[in-house]
Protein backbone atom coordinates (compact mmCIF):
# COMPACT_ATOMS: atom_id res chain seq x y z
CA UNK A 1 0.00 0.00 0.00
CA UNK A 2 1.61 3.56 -1.11
CA UNK A 3 1.70 6.46 0.98
CA UNK A 4 -1.13 8.49 -0.61
CA UNK A 5 -3.27 5.36 0.28
CA UNK A 6 -2.26 5.41 3.65
CA UNK A 7 -3.27 8.78 4.05
CA UNK A 8 -6.61 8.22 2.59
CA UNK A 9 -7.56 4.99 4.77
CA UNK A 10 -6.59 7.45 8.03
CA UNK A 11 -8.71 10.15 6.53
CA UNK A 12 -12.00 7.42 6.90
CA UNK A 13 -11.33 6.59 10.68
CA UNK A 14 -14.31 7.52 12.89
CA UNK A 15 -12.26 7.79 15.94
CA UNK A 16 -8.62 8.55 16.01
CA UNK A 17 -6.59 7.84 19.58
CA UNK A 18 -3.69 10.24 20.33
CA UNK A 19 -2.15 10.71 23.75
CA UNK A 20 -3.67 13.89 25.24
CA UNK A 21 -2.05 17.03 24.25
CA UNK A 22 -3.20 19.36 27.34
CA UNK A 23 -2.63 17.97 30.86
CA UNK A 24 -5.68 20.08 32.00
CA UNK A 25 -7.69 17.95 29.47
CA UNK A 26 -9.63 15.93 31.66
CA UNK A 27 -12.04 14.78 28.38
CA UNK A 28 -15.01 15.05 31.03
CA UNK A 29 -17.32 14.82 27.86
CA UNK A 30 -16.36 11.76 27.00
CA UNK A 31 -16.32 10.45 30.46
CA UNK A 32 -20.13 11.46 30.56
CA UNK A 33 -20.30 9.77 27.07
CA UNK A 34 -19.10 6.33 28.83
CA UNK A 35 -21.66 6.76 31.95
CA UNK A 36 -23.09 3.58 30.98
CA UNK A 37 -19.69 1.79 31.00
CA UNK A 38 -18.96 3.68 35.05
CA UNK A 39 -22.35 2.28 35.78
CA UNK A 40 -21.21 -1.09 34.41
CA UNK A 41 -18.22 -1.21 36.62
CA UNK A 42 -19.38 -0.25 39.78
CA UNK A 43 -22.31 -2.96 39.44
CA UNK A 44 -18.98 -5.15 38.29
CA UNK A 45 -17.02 -4.07 41.34
CA UNK A 46 -20.05 -4.89 43.88
CA UNK A 47 -21.47 -7.62 42.51
CA UNK A 48 -17.93 -9.50 42.07
CA UNK A 49 -16.62 -8.54 45.55
CA UNK A 50 -19.20 -10.97 46.94
CA UNK A 51 -20.15 -13.28 44.84
CA UNK A 52 -18.70 -16.38 45.97
CA UNK A 53 -19.44 -15.20 49.82
CA UNK A 54 -21.66 -17.14 52.10
CA UNK A 55 -23.28 -13.40 53.36
CA UNK A 56 -22.82 -11.21 50.75
CA UNK A 57 -23.52 -7.58 51.55
CA UNK A 58 -24.24 -8.88 55.19
CA UNK A 59 -20.58 -8.43 55.58
CA UNK A 60 -20.96 -4.47 55.71
CA UNK A 61 -22.82 -4.55 58.89
CA UNK A 62 -20.70 -7.40 60.38
CA UNK A 63 -17.03 -5.56 59.81
CA UNK A 64 -18.30 -2.31 61.38
CA UNK A 65 -19.95 -3.99 64.42
CA UNK A 66 -17.09 -6.31 65.56
CA UNK A 67 -14.53 -3.02 65.16
CA UNK A 68 -16.77 -1.10 67.11
CA UNK A 69 -16.96 -3.75 69.67
CA UNK A 70 -13.30 -3.77 69.72
CA UNK A 71 -12.72 -0.08 70.11
CA UNK A 72 -15.34 -0.13 72.84
CA UNK A 73 -13.51 -3.04 74.87
CA UNK A 74 -9.68 -1.43 73.91
CA UNK A 75 -9.77 2.37 74.23
CA UNK A 76 -13.64 2.90 76.16
CA UNK A 77 -13.43 0.43 78.78
CA UNK A 78 -9.25 -0.17 79.20
CA UNK A 79 -7.51 2.38 77.75
CA UNK A 80 -10.87 4.67 78.96
CA UNK A 81 -10.65 7.75 76.47
CA UNK A 82 -13.31 10.29 77.13
CA UNK A 83 -16.42 10.27 73.93
CA UNK A 84 -17.35 13.65 75.43
CA UNK A 85 -20.45 12.11 76.89
CA UNK A 86 -21.82 10.47 73.57
CA UNK A 87 -22.23 6.64 73.95
CA UNK A 88 -19.51 4.70 72.88
CA UNK A 89 -21.51 2.50 70.24
CA UNK A 90 -22.31 5.33 68.31
CA UNK A 91 -19.13 7.61 68.77
CA UNK A 92 -17.09 4.75 67.60
CA UNK A 93 -19.32 3.83 64.43
CA UNK A 94 -19.69 7.41 63.50
CA UNK A 95 -16.01 7.47 63.55
CA UNK A 96 -15.54 3.81 61.95
CA UNK A 97 -18.31 4.80 59.42
CA UNK A 98 -16.73 8.13 57.79
CA UNK A 99 -13.15 6.77 58.02
CA UNK A 100 -14.15 3.47 56.54
CA UNK A 101 -15.30 4.98 53.35
CA UNK A 102 -11.78 7.18 52.85
CA UNK A 103 -9.40 4.63 53.61
CA UNK A 104 -11.59 1.93 50.97
CA UNK A 105 -11.80 4.83 48.41
CA UNK A 106 -7.82 5.50 48.66
CA UNK A 107 -7.16 1.75 48.62
CA UNK A 108 -8.77 0.92 45.54
CA UNK A 109 -8.12 3.70 43.64
CA UNK A 110 -4.36 3.64 44.96
CA UNK A 111 -4.56 0.16 42.61
CA UNK A 112 -6.65 1.65 39.74
CA UNK A 113 -3.32 1.34 37.35
CA UNK A 114 -1.49 -1.85 38.35
CA UNK A 115 -5.42 -4.17 38.70
CA UNK A 116 -6.67 -2.33 35.11
CA UNK A 117 -3.11 -2.89 32.97
CA UNK A 118 -5.00 -5.90 31.46
CA UNK A 119 -7.72 -3.59 30.64
CA UNK A 120 -6.12 -0.56 29.79
CA UNK A 121 -4.20 -2.37 26.92
CA UNK A 122 -6.88 -4.07 25.27
CA UNK A 123 -9.42 -1.37 25.21
CA UNK A 124 -10.03 2.07 24.56
CA UNK A 125 -12.22 4.46 26.77
CA UNK A 126 -11.79 7.12 29.46
CA UNK A 127 -9.20 6.39 31.75
CA UNK A 128 -10.95 8.25 34.37
CA UNK A 129 -13.89 6.36 34.69
CA UNK A 130 -11.90 3.47 36.50
CA UNK A 131 -11.14 5.62 39.65
CA UNK A 132 -14.38 7.13 39.13
CA UNK A 133 -16.35 3.98 39.39
CA UNK A 134 -14.39 2.67 42.23
CA UNK A 135 -15.47 5.95 44.42
CA UNK A 136 -19.15 5.28 43.67
CA UNK A 137 -18.87 1.52 44.66
CA UNK A 138 -17.24 2.67 47.57
CA UNK A 139 -20.20 4.65 48.08
CA UNK A 140 -23.01 2.12 47.73
CA UNK A 141 -20.97 0.99 51.03
CA UNK A 142 -20.36 3.60 52.88
CA UNK A 143 -24.64 3.73 52.31
CA UNK A 144 -25.27 0.24 53.77
CA UNK A 145 -23.33 0.92 56.55
CA UNK A 146 -24.90 4.58 57.04
CA UNK A 147 -28.08 2.70 57.69
CA UNK A 148 -26.32 0.81 60.11
CA UNK A 149 -25.23 3.65 61.90
CA UNK A 150 -28.88 5.51 61.94
CA UNK A 151 -30.34 2.53 63.41
CA UNK A 152 -27.91 2.72 66.05
CA UNK A 153 -28.97 7.04 66.30
CA UNK A 154 -32.36 6.22 66.29
CA UNK A 155 -32.36 3.48 69.46
CA UNK A 156 -30.03 5.86 71.62
CA UNK A 157 -32.30 9.08 70.51
CA UNK A 158 -34.97 7.13 71.75
CA UNK A 159 -33.57 6.25 74.87
CA UNK A 160 -32.44 10.12 75.70
CA UNK A 161 -28.83 9.14 75.31
CA UNK A 162 -27.99 11.77 72.73
CA UNK A 163 -30.38 14.61 73.37
CA UNK A 164 -27.97 17.18 71.18
CA UNK A 165 -28.40 15.52 68.13
CA UNK A 166 -30.74 17.29 65.71
CA UNK A 167 -32.13 15.62 62.71
CA UNK A 168 -31.60 18.77 60.76
CA UNK A 169 -27.90 18.54 61.21
CA UNK A 170 -28.43 15.90 58.69
CA UNK A 171 -28.49 18.34 56.02
CA UNK A 172 -24.16 18.75 55.95
CA UNK A 173 -23.88 15.41 55.69
CA UNK A 174 -23.71 15.54 51.51
CA UNK A 175 -21.15 18.12 51.47
CA UNK A 176 -19.06 16.10 53.94
CA UNK A 177 -19.38 13.22 52.36
CA UNK A 178 -18.15 14.91 48.36
CA UNK A 179 -15.14 16.14 50.22
CA UNK A 180 -14.16 13.03 51.83
CA UNK A 181 -14.44 11.36 48.48
CA UNK A 182 -12.65 14.07 46.98
CA UNK A 183 -9.70 13.04 49.24
CA UNK A 184 -10.02 9.68 49.00
CA UNK A 185 -10.09 9.73 44.70
CA UNK A 186 -7.55 12.55 45.17
CA UNK A 187 -4.90 11.06 47.30
CA UNK A 188 -5.49 7.73 45.36
CA UNK A 189 -4.78 8.60 42.06
CA UNK A 190 -1.66 10.23 43.36
CA UNK A 191 -0.29 7.17 44.74
CA UNK A 192 -1.50 4.75 41.50
CA UNK A 193 0.08 7.13 39.31
CA UNK A 194 3.22 6.67 41.35
CA UNK A 195 3.05 3.03 41.88
CA UNK A 196 3.50 3.12 38.02
CA UNK A 197 6.94 3.35 38.32
CA UNK A 198 7.72 2.92 42.30
CA UNK A 199 6.09 -0.11 42.94
CA UNK A 200 6.76 -0.63 46.92
CA UNK A 201 4.53 2.47 47.17
CA UNK A 202 1.59 0.18 46.79
CA UNK A 203 2.71 -1.69 50.21
CA UNK A 204 2.81 1.29 52.26
CA UNK A 205 -0.83 2.26 51.39
CA UNK A 206 -2.56 0.29 53.76
CA UNK A 207 0.33 0.93 56.63
CA UNK A 208 -0.23 4.73 56.33
CA UNK A 209 -3.65 4.78 56.25
CA UNK A 210 -3.61 3.27 59.74
CA UNK A 211 -1.11 5.79 60.94
CA UNK A 212 -2.98 8.59 59.33
CA UNK A 213 -6.30 7.10 61.13
CA UNK A 214 -4.33 7.87 64.62
CA UNK A 215 -3.49 11.23 63.55
CA UNK A 216 -7.08 11.98 62.96
CA UNK A 217 -9.98 11.88 65.92
CA UNK A 218 -11.32 8.52 64.73
CA UNK A 219 -11.05 7.13 68.23
CA UNK A 220 -10.99 10.02 70.29
CA UNK A 221 -12.37 13.53 70.54
CA UNK A 222 -10.11 16.47 69.77
CA UNK A 223 -11.94 17.97 72.86
CA UNK A 224 -8.89 14.99 74.99
CA UNK A 225 -6.07 15.98 72.98
CA UNK A 226 -3.65 18.54 75.12
CA UNK A 227 -2.84 21.80 73.96
CA UNK A 228 0.41 21.36 72.78
CA UNK A 229 -0.62 18.40 70.59
CA UNK A 230 -3.91 19.85 69.27
CA UNK A 231 -2.10 22.20 66.26
CA UNK A 232 -0.77 19.47 64.65
CA UNK A 233 -4.17 17.41 64.04
CA UNK A 234 -5.47 21.07 63.09
CA UNK A 235 -3.37 20.43 60.10
CA UNK A 236 -4.89 17.26 59.24
CA UNK A 237 -7.44 18.41 56.85
CA UNK A 238 -9.41 15.07 57.40
CA UNK A 239 -9.90 15.92 61.29
CA UNK A 240 -12.71 18.65 60.48
CA UNK A 241 -14.49 16.08 58.49
CA UNK A 242 -14.53 13.46 60.54
CA UNK A 243 -15.48 15.85 64.05
CA UNK A 244 -18.38 17.19 61.45
CA UNK A 245 -19.58 13.86 60.76
CA UNK A 246 -19.52 12.50 64.71
CA UNK A 247 -21.03 16.22 65.35
CA UNK A 248 -23.92 15.17 62.98
CA UNK A 249 -25.06 12.00 63.93
CA UNK A 250 -24.47 13.10 67.84
CA UNK A 251 -24.57 16.23 68.50
CA UNK A 252 -21.02 16.43 70.45
CA UNK A 253 -17.85 17.32 69.06
CA UNK A 254 -17.52 20.58 67.03
CA UNK A 255 -18.58 21.87 64.04
CA UNK A 256 -16.05 24.37 62.53
CA UNK A 257 -17.03 26.26 59.36
CA UNK A 258 -13.63 27.43 58.72
CA UNK A 259 -11.71 23.77 59.34
CA UNK A 260 -14.06 22.92 56.78
CA UNK A 261 -13.13 25.74 54.14
CA UNK A 262 -9.54 24.33 55.20
CA UNK A 263 -10.82 21.13 54.18
CA UNK A 264 -12.49 21.47 50.91
CA UNK A 265 -9.02 23.75 49.92
CA UNK A 266 -6.81 20.66 50.42
CA UNK A 267 -8.94 18.56 48.77
CA UNK A 268 -9.09 20.42 45.53
CA UNK A 269 -5.20 20.95 45.26
CA UNK A 270 -4.75 17.29 45.89
CA UNK A 271 -7.46 16.78 43.00
CA UNK A 272 -5.53 19.00 40.46
CA UNK A 273 -2.33 17.20 41.48
CA UNK A 274 -3.95 14.17 41.04
CA UNK A 275 -5.57 14.69 38.03
CA UNK A 276 -1.80 16.52 36.54
CA UNK A 277 -0.02 13.31 37.56
CA UNK A 278 -2.93 10.96 36.37
CA UNK A 279 -3.18 12.60 32.88
CA UNK A 280 0.56 12.33 32.52
CA UNK A 281 1.02 9.29 33.16
CA UNK A 282 -1.69 7.85 31.32
CA UNK A 283 0.36 8.38 28.25
CA UNK A 284 3.07 5.72 29.28
CA UNK A 285 1.89 3.51 32.23
CA UNK A 286 1.91 0.76 29.33
CA UNK A 287 5.60 0.90 29.09
CA UNK A 288 6.40 0.46 32.43
CA UNK A 289 3.25 -1.49 34.42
Amino acid sequence: MNTDSRQLNAENWDLVIQPQGSLFDLKLKEVYRYRFLLWLFVKRDFVAQYKQTILGPIWHFISPIFTTLTYMLIFGNIAQLSTDGTPQAVFYMSGITIWNFFAQTLIATGNTFINSAGIFGKVYFPRLITPLSTVFSRMVQFGIQLLLLLGFVIYFKSTGSLERMQWANLIWLPGILLIMAGFGLGLGIIISSLTTKYRDLNVLIGFGVNLLMYATPVIYPLSSIPDKYLNILHWNPLSPLVECFRFIFTGNGTFNSLGIAYSTGAMGVLLLIGFLLFNRVEKTFMDTV
